[in-house]
């Protein structure tokens, strides 16, 4: 049952990714409008245009590339859950990875030791602490 929710931390808002899209292709025109300045021969507007259209592709990047990182620190680890499962007669023990459907007191498979139905007692998640360097 070990899942990683990394669906669901690894998504970038689709609002965000298309800011950051609208404002590149924004850029991108501003280049092409500097370009057209130039060849018509006004230089002080291409080259305005340049510096805004360098500007916002540096700044779209930028964006792009720290909302990423962002979300890859996000990365949030879910312990594992287990069940104990034990028997009522000989009072014999297993421990078992959770399993869809379970739940305390449900009768499972027979005992080992002897042959008597055995009830999950306990439903728990495995905290592991991290060591702090």
């Amino acid at each position: 049952m070990s899942r990683t929710p990394q669906n669901s931390s690894t998504k970038i808002s689709s609002f965000v990714l298309v800011i950051i899209f609208i404002g590149l292709a924004l850029s991108l025109s501003a280049l092409m409008v500097a370009l057209a300045y130039f060849g018509s021969g006004n230089e002080v507007l291409a080259g305005y245009f340049l510096l805004v259209g360098f500007l916002g592709v540096a700044l779209s990047t930028y964006v792009l590339f720290q909302t990423r990182r962002r979300i890859m620190r996000l990365k949030i680890e879910i312990p594992p859950v287990t069940t104990t499962i034990e028997c009522r007669k000989c009072g014999f023990k297993s421990v078992r990875e959770f399993q869809r459907g379970d739940y305390i007191f449900k009768e499972v498979e027979p005992c080992q030791k002897c042959n008597d139905k055995m009830l999950i007692t306990a439903i728990y998640r495995e905290v592991k602490e991290k060591l702090s360097p």
